[in-house]
């Protein structure tokens, strides 16, 4: 993607030699990467390859068994939870909720939620603070919690697989969202298996297999240097997956 204006480089996450062992399983293995303020960055994946362990690391919960994150130069925890937004891959929502209360929740939860953001991401979205929980299509309830997600002005965007399951037009909209309520001094890591329809938001690639990272570039370069799309590459990559 094009270049969105930040002309201070700033490392907004950094992390270093990152392992997590379940008993013998290593989910992750001396992961680094470091992302720096203003750009999309996607974590590709076959299901299994360590994507949701390392996000969750990341928000602070869980810890690694070895290795360090640092977000914005700290050590993850209250500091560090305050400037990150996390959507996981289970709904921020009770089935009791409207829309409207949901955002009443997230605003009253986090200090930096931004109300007027919201408003404007309800519209784009096509929400009604009416709307119950209970009664939304997937499509239309990822869209809320991407809703809930990117309404905080925060720092680092936590993402995981965001457009998993959902119907093409939903997955058209909440693309569309990224890039339309992107804050410019933050970073979006989004994590995914579905290449194809995303590739074209993402200005980098980590690639993550069996636990460990096997490519980080430029999603231009990759393009030039391979001659091949992302999602080609992918399907490459975890042919055997």
């Amino acid at each position: 993607m094009e270049n969105r204006g930040i002309s201070k480089v700033e490392n907004i996450l950094e992390v270093h030699e990152v392992t997590k062992k379940y008993s013998a399983t290593h989910a992750l293995r001396g992961v680094s990467v470091t992302l720096g303020a203003g750009k999309i960055t996607g974590l590709l994946g076959s299901n299994g390859s360590g994507k949701s362990t390392l996000m969750k690391i990341i928000a602070g919960l869980t810890h690694p068994t070895s290795g360090s994150v640092a977000v914005l130069g700290g050590p993850v925890g209250p500091a560090s939870k305050a400037v990150v937004s996390f959507m996981p891959d289970r709904p921020l929502t009770e089935s009791w909720m409207s829309v409207g209360d949901a955002l009443k929740f997230q605003r009253a939860f986090y200090p930096d939620f931004d109300p007027d953001k919201a408003q404007r991401m309800l519209e784009f979205m096509k929400l009604k603070e009416k709307d119950k929980v209970n009664t939304l299509s997937k499509g239309m309830n990822e869209r809320l919690q991407l809703t809930m997600v990117l309404s905080r002005r925060a720092r680092l965007y936590l993402l995981d697989e965001p457009i998993g399951g959902v119907d093409p037009v939903a997955r058209t909209r909440i693309l569309d969202a990224l890039v339309e309520f992107y804050e410019e001094d933050s970073t979006i890591l989004l994590s995914t298996h579905m290449v194809s329809d995303i590739e074209r938001i993402f200005d980098d690639v980590i690639f993550l297999k069996e636990g460990e990272v096997i490519m980080h570039s430029e999603v231009d370069e990759l393009r030039l240097r391979h001659g091949k799309s992302i999602d080609e590459l992918f399907r490459e990559v975890y042919a055997e997956c």
